[in-house]
């Protein structure tokens, strides 16, 4: 996917930045993220988009989850994160914030985009397989308007406000990597989807 590729790139990029004290978003970084979410949601639409209902609810195994189930996911997990970003920004300013959060940007930069490694989601956000698809595209458009608003517009200092992690590996992430987070999610489920799709006894219609 070009979107993927993209996400690549930008890892590279960032691997060799020395990170600046300014605790604000660079101006490469808010156009990278803007660029991501605006993709992203193009990227979902189109991965559930002309599905029948067969097709939507069908599972690969009783274990494993529907398109329906991942998109329901994709919408709830972007809800929390979005509340996680806000709890951050709600924590006072942490002065080594630099060293308590160097690389991670990185790292979820790699691991969320290509899929690496498997995780047990929160049980806050397990799809139920009850909610209906015009409330999850709804609810979607929805809170992508919203975390894209705020990306594009927001001159708070996200990265000296950090939250927390279940997995140590990025525990303690800032807010601005906690809004990072959201696209690069969503990216690693619609890949989810489109294996769903191509596995065999996919409902050809």
């Amino acid at each position: 996917m070009k979107l993927a590729a993209a996400v690549l790139c930008l890892a590279g990029c960032l691997a060799g930045f020395v990170r600046a004290a300014d605790p604000t978003m660079t101006a490469q970084e808010r156009a990278q993220l803007v660029q991501f979410m605006k993709d992203g949601q193009k990227e979902f639409v189109a991965a559930v988009s002309g599905l029948s209902d067969e097709q939507w609810k069908w599972k690969p195994a009783p274990t494993r989850w529907s398109v329906g189930e991942c998109a329901e996911h994709i919408v709830l997990a972007e809800d929390m994160l979005w509340a996680q970003a806000q709890q951050a920004l709600k924590s006072p300013a942490v002065a080594d914030w630099d060293k308590q959060t160097a690389g991670k940007s990185e790292l979820l930069l790699r691991v969320m985009a290509q899929r690496q490694g498997k995780a047990q989601a929160p049980e806050d956000i397990v799809p139920s397989g009850k909610m209906p698809r015009a409330e999850i595209m709804k609810k979607f458009a929805e809170v992508r308007g919203r975390s894209l608003q705020f990306a594009a517009s927001t001159d708070l200092p996200l990265k000296e406000h950090l939250a927390p992690h279940p997995f140590p590996i990025f525990n303690p992430l800032n807010a601005y990597q906690w809004v990072l987070y959201i696209p690069l999610h969503q990216m690693r489920h619609d890949k989810q989807i489109e294996e769903v799709k191509a596995t065999t006894g996919f409902p050809a219609k």
